[in-house]
């Protein structure tokens, strides 16, 4: 058994001198050898045989002597020293290394350490050899290199200065917390980085596997961003121009919710422009999350290692570096604990980078303002979120649910590529009539696990039917207005009046005479807990009805316009003129509708172009609208009764016919009667209804 532990320790023998070499400095010059020769025997006999001192592994232990092998250990170090021109690296570490210094610009003395190191994480016995040292401070790691290398100490120091090419690149650099053992304190680019170096040929994206990867082609062009156009306008041709240039520091910030197309729209601008792109991983290799340090050591790399490229560099989730802190009293963010060289690094990259997130919340403004280009990816407009769905999911969808899953104003195109992916992978077992169901399922739950409202079954602002204007009641001639609009293509209506009289129903009729699209806001949709977020939402409605080239439609403008003077909150003052600041500068068409115009902020009102009051249906026009109604639903035509019933109902609007209308789907009507009973019951049911009594 003896002999066979013998054998293999002398396998152990079969190193390069040069690691012999850097051996024996670690146990002579460094003093490991007291703790690597014991009384009786070594500490580590594999370290032994590597430096020629396997015959004393053989001896019996009552014929170990310390104190020869000491002498021996000195004289081999002697040796070793005397022939230290002969001990070189393997071949194929010595060409890595040499590829490297070319394209990092290395002097010997950078060289010299990246090679100890990758032998160090690469070489058991190096490891363990080092150990033997115990603990090292960072101070203590640059005399040790010293003496292993053979360098003065001033310039290991300065090589490994967090502003030399090796720390900067992220090849090698000191830990410098705390004590630990040599490998521990000297870091390598990633935990493959030294196996690839001793194992294979150097290739640039392979010595960066696990850290930054080569991106394919997207699915998307850049005509699928035309609702970001201002920006492309800019970006691409500055993007171009700095790629001939060799423009350096050349950043920009992309951010937007989750899905809205970040990725496929970088890699559309690195089509476009006919360059490589290269992707800063968020997962090493053993598939845990990398942390912003090193994240931002694998960005290191990947700009000195490109640099000579005509390349981009895209770094998604960047919130994993600026927004990873605890808050504004707690720990810091990576970036900021580092936030000159942050600084530095956006002034000075070499290789253009897009910096992408999820949200620019808690970008520190110091950074903000290095980025070349700062810009939001919003979720698509109906138009382009239409465009879509019919393009990804027109087998899948009738028109009518196609229209109303467009109208979701949190879809990301991300949402409907993969609803519609799955969907399509087992169509033939749901069949055709479950297969719009399957999909706005996946739809809506997907919706609320982000945070969204669900996707409705049906929308009960949307109009059931044509929008007729002879049954509105209202103080101006809706139609004039209409083609004024038309005309201007500018407007600011406060549409006021009893809840039902149609005014939401006009926005819609307006929008389809105008071509545009309609985004509509509750107050439910802009309101929030959070101080300083109602004023954000509402200034985000105008700026997307902008973008969007759509009529904004704000309903219950009472939230926000309530009158100043009866104000008791600072926050109530702000989101009046918040209102006001944006009402004044947007350039569309704004329609506000109120049920309630007394309190209103009388200059609020001032700044609306035109106030048109909505109100109950007039006798003819109920009258009128009972007839038409009774046809819709195939009813005897209604009598002079039914007249007479109706003109009693002072408080009716069309809303209250589309409410009977609803009713009559599982509650059937049977004559003009039942439904004029139906209409009084509701109009029984608003405040300030006066009942009749007697028999009038």
């Amino acid at each position: 058994m003896l002999r066979h532990y013998i054998r293999d320790i002398r396998h152990i023998t079969d190193i390069d001198a040069i690691v012999r070499l850097w051996l024996l400095r670690i146990l002579v010059p460094l003093g490991a050898h007291r703790n690597f020769v014991a009384p009786q025997s070594f500490a580590d006999d594999g370290v032994a045989a590597s430096i020629g001192l396997e015959h004393w592994i053989e001896q019996p232990d009552n014929s170990f002597d310390a104190g020869a092998v000491l002498s021996e250990l000195r004289q081999l170090h002697r040796t070793a020293e005397q022939q230290s021109a002969k001990a070189v690296l393997p071949t194929r570490l010595r060409g890595n290394v040499q590829k490297l210094s070319g394209l990092m610009r290395l002097d010997k003395a950078d060289s010299q350490i990246l090679e100890f190191t990758v032998t160090l994480h690469s070489e058991r016995v190096l490891d363990d050899a080092a150990d033997l040292l115990g603990g090292l401070s960072s101070i203590k790691v640059f005399r040790t290199l010293s003496i292993i290398l053979d360098l003065p100490e001033s310039v290991v120091r300065s090589a490994l200065d967090e502003n030399s090419v090796l720390a900067r690149t992220g090849l090698v650099s000191v830990d410098h917390r705390g004590t630990g053992v040599l490998r521990t304190k000297l870091k390598l680019l990633s935990d493959t980085f030294a196996d690839l170096m001793v194992s294979s040929e150097a290739n640039p994206i392979a010595l960066l596997r696990g850290m930054v990867s080569a991106v394919g082609p997207g699915r998307l062009q850049l005509s699928n961003y035309r609702h970001i156009q201002l920006a492309l306008d800019i970006l691409c041709p500055y993007l171009r121009h700095a790629m001939a240039s060799g423009q350096r520091g050349v950043n920009v910030y992309m951010h937007g919710a989750p899905g809205t197309g970040k990725t496929q729209l970088a890699r559309a601008l690195a089509s476009t422009l006919g360059v490589e792109l290269f992707e800063v991983a968020s997962e090493a290799v053993d598939g845990e999350l990398a942390s912003g340090e090193q994240r931002l050591r694998a960005y290191r790399a990947a700009q000195s290692f490109f640099s000579q490229r005509r390349a981009m560099l895209v770094f998604d989730e960047a919130e994993d570096v600026f927004s990873d802190g605890d808050g504004p009293f707690g720990r810091k963010s990576t970036a900021q604990l580092r936030k000159a060289w942050i600084n530095n690094m956006l002034e000075d990259n070499p290789v253009p980078t897009l910096w992408l997130s999820n949200s620019i919340g808690g970008l520190d403004p110091a950074f903000i303002r290095r980025f070349d280009l700062v810009f939001e990816v919003p979720v698509p407009p109906r138009q382009q979120r239409q465009r879509i769905l019919h393009e990804n999911c027109a087998d899948l969808l009738d028109a009518d649910t196609l229209s109303r899953v467009a109208d979701i104003e949190t879809l990301a195109p991300a949402i409907v590529t993969r609803a519609g992916s799955v969907v399509r992978s087992i169509r033939d077992q749901l069949g055709s009539v479950n297969t719009g169901a399957a999909f706005e399922y996946l739809i809506s739950n997907t919706l609320a696990a982000q945070g969204h409202q669900p996707l409705p079954s049906h929308d009960p602002a949307r109009q059931s039917g044509p929008y007729d204007l002879d049954f509105i009641h209202a103080d101006a001639d809706l139609s004039v207005v209409a083609e004024g609009l038309i005309a201007a293509r500018a407007g600011r209506l406060c549409l006021y009046g009893p809840a039902g009289t149609g005014k939401t129903a006009y926005g819609r009729w307006l929008a389809q005479q105008l071509d545009a699209p309609l985004l509509v806001k509750r107050a439910s949709d802009l309101m929030s807990m959070w101080v300083g977020e109602n004023e954000k939402n509402i200034a985000g409605a105008f700026r997307q009805a902008e973008t969007e080239g759509a009529i904004l439609l704000i309903d219950e403008i009472d939230t926000f316009l309530m009158d100043r003077r009866d104000a008791r909150l600072g926050w109530e003052t702000r989101l009046v003129n918040e209102v006001l600041t944006q009402t004044e500068s947007f350039s569309g068409v704004f329609i506000a509708t109120t049920n309630l115009m007394q309190g209103l902020d009388q200059a609020a009102l001032r700044r609306f172009d035109l106030k048109v009051k909505f109100d109950f249906l007039r006798g003819d026009q109920a009258w009128k609208l009972l007839c038409r109604v009774c046809e819709v639903l195939f009813l005897a035509p209604p009598m002079a009764a039914e007249q007479a019933r109706i003109a009693r109902l002072h408080q009716l609007t069309p809303g209250d016919f589309t409410v009977v209308l609803r009713q009559h789907r599982f509650r059937p009507l049977k004559s003009a009667a039942a439904l004029l009973s139906a209409l009084e019951a509701e109009c029984a049911m608003k405040e300030g209804v006066r009942q009749s009594m007697g028999f009038l």
